[in-house]
């Protein structure tokens, strides 16, 4: 699978470099992780885990980052600095932190170290899946247009926003959740038009509005890459990256030793 590593390096004029730092082992794979294993289906894209009755699995952010990179890399052995590089990029913690989310996802799916059904603990290396998985993205052929990518950044999460009609809400079912305050079941709608690289913002009749620049939003408003919108208690920032005006990277003169 195709990695979205060297994302991390796009950035917009004016925007501090940091932008996307955030993103964790969320955005390292062009497709998004759905998969089906004994009685839980994961989705990345709406970062849910649900039970077979309908029950959703909580999880902390970085312990549902964890699991998708074991599951999307399954059945190989991810090393503790692999992990580490994914979980808590360009930040330094010890081990303990690692363990503690894997204790986290073994108490959420009913796992065991001693009995493992899906975290498998490799001593002295690292973790891997090691239970049956169905994967159930679609997989599509290769586009010629130029790959162009959406999506919302919300605190230390991203959220791929996919062609066509993304709905907004607290709704588990909609496309892009948002378990918070003031945030209506169905709050908005986001349509992506990707042909024309178009991104438009609809409020549906949400109890709170939905706000851009400090005004609600009325009728179907288009947004740019950057735009902030407030939904809720929840404050959104929409990114959009294409390679086709993506900067050159700028080349950095080593500094002078000091004598």
């Amino acid at each position: 699978m195709a990695s979205f590593v060297r994302i991390l390096d796009y950035y917009v004029p004016g925007d501090a470099p940091t932008v996307l730092v955030d993103f964790q082992g969320f955005c390292r794979s062009i497709a998004s992780v759905r998969v089906r294993f004994a009685e839980f289906t994961l989705d990345s894209a709406t970062r849910q885990i649900l039970h077979r009755g309908g029950r959703e699995i909580r999880l902390s952010p970085k312990a549902f980052d964890l699991l998708t990179a074991l599951i999307e890399q399954r059945p190989r052995v991810l090393d503790k600095a692999d992990l580490h590089r994914r979980i808590w990029p360009d930040t330094h913690v010890v081990d303990a932190n690692l363990n503690v989310l894997v204790a986290e996802i073994r108490r959420a799916l009913e796992d065991s170290r001693r009995h493992a059904r899906f975290i498998r603990t490799v001593h002295a290396i690292g973790y891997a899946f090691c239970g049956e998985a169905v994967d159930l993205t679609e997989r599509l052929a290769p586009r010629k247009t130029r790959p162009v990518r959406f999506w919302l950044v919300w605190n230390d999460r991203a959220m791929v926003l996919e062609d066509g009609d993304n709905t907004v809400g607290r709704d588990p079912q909609c496309t892009v959740w948002l378990d918070a305050s003031g945030v209506s079941r169905r709050h908005a709608r986001i349509r992506i038009v990707r042909g024309d690289d178009a991104v438009f913002l609809q409020d549906l009749g949400s109890k709170n509005g939905t706000i851009v620049q400090g005004s609600p939003i009325t009728g179907e408003m288009r947004l740019t890459d950057g735009a902030v919108m407030q939904i809720g208690s929840v404050q959104l920032k929409l990114r959009v990256w294409s390679e086709g005006k993506s900067p050159e990277t700028e080349r950095i003169r080593p500094a002078r030793k000091r004598v």
